[in-house]
């Protein structure tokens, strides 16, 4: 169960020996909570509306098709599919389409260019090819070793991570998958009192004030 941008399959690290033993897919997924910031974003940018659209839609909004191809491809390679299941699975590649489409729209442009400069390059390299996704796995990892570092693959794992971490509802984490690979469990649990300055704590209440 590992997680392929911390594994053997992309030496981010430069040690093919030890990341095994070291980076699960669970902990690296865990080691970038940081991004909790980022999706609590998503709860402030996004509409009832437009998370149910999310959810359900089955069209792409902002990549074209053959983008959505080359997407897919990458985040399949960025948490892919084993004996748990990988960003395919959990609806990433639509995650990411539908944020960059609305509450991720300003970086939409600077995104494009980036996966257009990736897919330029990997024809490049790959004399023939149809682009990224049509490659081998093997020949795949290949050309994500020589761009792990680029600004376009850092915002690309992010934005991987924190479509398999966000609240399904937003069109990631289809099923809560990502959140059953860290043990996260979608529970409200507030059980005052924790102490001597709350113990006079009614509880959470979901009215508002008046």
């Amino acid at each position: 169960m590992h997680l392929t941008g911390c594994g053997p399959r992309l030496n981010f690290m430069n040690d093919h020996n030890d990341l095994n033993a070291l980076y699960s897919r669970r902990t690296v997924m865990e080691g970038v909570l940081g991004l909790a910031g980022l999706a609590a974003l998503c709860d402030l940018a996004m509409t009832r509306a437009a998370a149910a659209e999310a959810q359900s839609s089955t069209t792409w909004r902002f990549f074209s098709a053959d983008e959505a191809a080359t997407i897919d491809a990458l985040v399949a390679q960025i948490i892919p599919t084993d004996e748990t299941p990988g960003a395919r699975e959990m609806g990433v590649g639509r995650f990411i389409d539908h944020a960059l489409a609305g509450f991720l729209a300003t970086l939409g442009a600077a995104f494009r260019a980036g996966l257009t400069d990736f897919e330029t390059n990997c024809r490049a390299r790959h004399a023939g090819s149809d682009g990224f996704a049509a490659l081998t796995v093997d020949r795949q990892i290949l050309w994500l070793q020589q761009v792990e570092h680029t600004p376009f693959f850092e915002s690309l794992q992010q934005l991987t991570v924190l479509g398999a971490l966000t609240m399904p509802a937003y069109g990631g984490n289809r099923n809560g998958l990502g959140w059953q690979l860290i043990g996260f469990q979608d529970l409200h649990a507030f059980t005052p009192p924790f102490g001597y300055y709350d113990r006079d704590y009614p509880g959470f209440s979901t009215q508002a004030p008046v």
